[in-house]
């Protein structure tokens, strides 16, 4: 049962975390590395895929796709972390100590993600 209420917390974080790219690019915007190409459409794009996946995680026959794609954005969004790390000038606003616990942070969520990678045959009946 707490497998079940955390992939429902965990599908609504990247709901919600999703919509907030196009309710807030700009404070996307501002993280992205300078190195990364085509910041407007990386931005849309993250928040389309974490919509999705957000979404997928809920179906029970999607939830393996769904978290192998969390587990592969997590993955893909710690260059943003390195340079925000690396570049922490650029974030006064932001402690140090708050980005470099971030990457625990980081630890964590690809975890949690990689716990629904393992689906059972209970788990992909629908109901």
């Amino acid at each position: 049962m707490i497998k079940l209420v955390l992939k429902v917390v965990m599908a609504a974080f990247y709901i919600f975390s999703g919509f907030n790219h196009f309710r807030d690019p700009g404070f996307y915007l501002n993280i992205m590395p300078p190195y990364l190409p085509a910041h407007d459409a990386a931005v849309v794009w993250s928040g389309v895929v974490e919509v999705v996946l957000g979404g997928l995680l809920l179906w029970p026959r999607g939830q393996w796709l769904a978290a192998w794609g969390i587990v592969a954005m997590l993955v893909a969004f710690l260059p943003v972390h390195v340079h925000m790390l690396a570049n922490n000038h650029l974030y006064p606003e932001t402690p140090v100590l708050l980005l470099w616990l971030r990457f625990p942070i980081q630890a964590l969520l690809l975890a949690w993600a990689y716990w629904y990678t393992v689906v059972t045959v209970r788990n992909t009946v629908a109901t």
